[in-house]
């Protein structure tokens, strides 16, 4: 074996006992201990820097399912199995039954702590997780109802969401599925975050249910991806766009899922000349995720993903701090150099996929890099989770471990599908 390769294979098992490290004596532990709502089920999702409750009265039903979804997925993967499991089960009690809506389908938007209605909307984007936590439900459990109500999501979106002129789906809806206003209010609008969400959530309802209806939808929205929403010279995601596919200017939504930075009236700079790191390689490991489900090859994909990995590359890594840059210019350039927890999270699993299908002797300097960043800047070691926002050199910015949003699902799921990546690029190393 030559010498680099025994370097990269040591610094491999390094980083694999590092990650089992966190996530079983640290990142799993702050959840399991302290997320489980005694009193009213389902989970306490709001968590101040020190890991203590704030006593906010609402739960989201998008940080309860992506809660399912966590707790399933570790299960699945055997991390603390008999109380992820549980967690899991006890969590779809509470969606089931206090979220769901049984007049007109569907899971209201947010509730107060014992389930009462806040806001009876229904959203696309937490929609797309409850497909992706329910099928994960059923496929580590068992439990029929993940994939029973899995499905009956499926077909809501299929019949209120879907846009049978220019394709794909629109996202904002009220309590009947009556298409919200234009605007802030979200109904003249198509994104990347809610498709590439949709993509994974189909990725999954597939490996559970086998059903070709779910395969066609599947390939369907990657063939969507790619035809409207990458750019078509660079091939890095494009944030927002109007029903018509036509690139729109990046505003704040009435109802919001994240916590990017706008300006005062709600739009943001560079609008239409914007991308995400952390969304396009996210989105090139989850595309070739669902082609292995598919039993497709990647091969017809592969210049497209060599250049999201390319363009992170050049531009998303810090090369000189470490960590990732939130986002920047299709064509070059950083507009944001702050850290970001969930970019750093989904680089993580996407260059040791690169390592492995491409060239690891490019990619895994890459992946160290923001290996070390992340363990010695992103992760509040005291208490267990990460750091929302960093400044470029490491200081946080925002403090809190946990809110509706910035729950469990990036940073769990990073250190499980990074441990499966770095054994398969450690076994390939021989």
């Amino acid at each position: 074996m030559p010498r680099i390769m025994e370097m990269i294979k040591s610094e491999v098992q390094a980083c694999i006992d590092e990650c089992k490290q966190h996530i079983n004596d640290e990142l799993l532990p702050f959840w399991i201990n302290r997320t489980l709502d005694t009193a009213n089920g389902g989970f306490i999702t709001h968590f101040d820097k020190d890991g203590k409750d704030t006593g906010e009265d609402e739960k989201s039903m998008l940080g309860q399912a992506r809660s399912i979804y966590i707790y399933s997925s570790a299960c699945r993967n055997g991390y603390h199995a008999e109380q992820t499991g549980e967690l899991a089960r006890q969590g779809v009690d509470f969606l089931l039954d206090k979220m769901w809506d049984s007049v007109h389908g569907g899971f209201f938007w947010l509730t107060d702590r014992a389930g009462n209605i806040k806001i009876d909307e229904k959203i696309l984007y937490g929609h797309s997780f409850a497909i992706y936590s329910l099928s994960e439900y059923t496929l580590a459990t068992g439990d029929l109802r993940g994939i029973d109500y899995a499905e009956k999501v499926f077909d809501l979106i299929q019949k209120y969401c879907l846009d049978s002129h220019y394709g794909g789906y629109f996202e904002m809806f009220d309590r009947s599925w009556e298409l919200k206003g234009s605007g802030p209010a979200g109904g003249d609008r198509k994104t990347l975050d809610a498709h590439m969400h949709l993509m994974e959530a189909f990725t999954a309802l597939y490996e559970c249910s086998q059903k070709e209806v779910h395969r066609r939808k599947l390939i369907e929205i990657i063939e969507l991806i790619i035809d409207k929403i990458l750019h078509p010279k660079f091939k890095t995601g494009i944030p927002q766009f109007f029903a018509d596919w036509s690139v729109a200017p990046q505003i704040k939504f009435d109802i919001v899922w994240g916590w990017d930075r706008f300006s005062e009236d709600g739009s943001k700079g560079h609008a239409e000349d914007n991308t995400s790191y952390g969304h396009n390689v996210e989105y090139a490991w989850l595309l070739m995720h669902a082609l292995n489900i598919l039993n497709l090859p990647f091969t017809n994909f592969t210049d497209i993903i060599r250049k999201q990995y390319d363009h992170a590359l050049e531009d998303g890594i810090d090369w000189e701090y470490g960590g990732v840059f939130v986002e920047g210019s299709h064509s070059g350039g950083v507009y944001d150099r702050e850290k970001e927890f969930w970019q750093n999270a989904e680089m993580l699993i996407a260059l040791p996929q690169a390592c492995l299908v491409f060239d690891i002797e490019k990619y895994w300097p890459a992946y160290l890099n923001v290996h070390r960043f992340v363990f010695d800047k992103m992760i509040h070691h005291q208490v267990g989770e990460w750091w929302p926002l960093l400044t470029r050199k490491g200081e946080p910015i925002w403090t809190h471990m946990s809110h509706n949003w910035k729950i469990n699902y990036h940073t769990v799921r990073s250190m499980i599908e990074t441990i499966k990546r770095l054994r398969l690029l450690r076994e390939s190393i021989g």
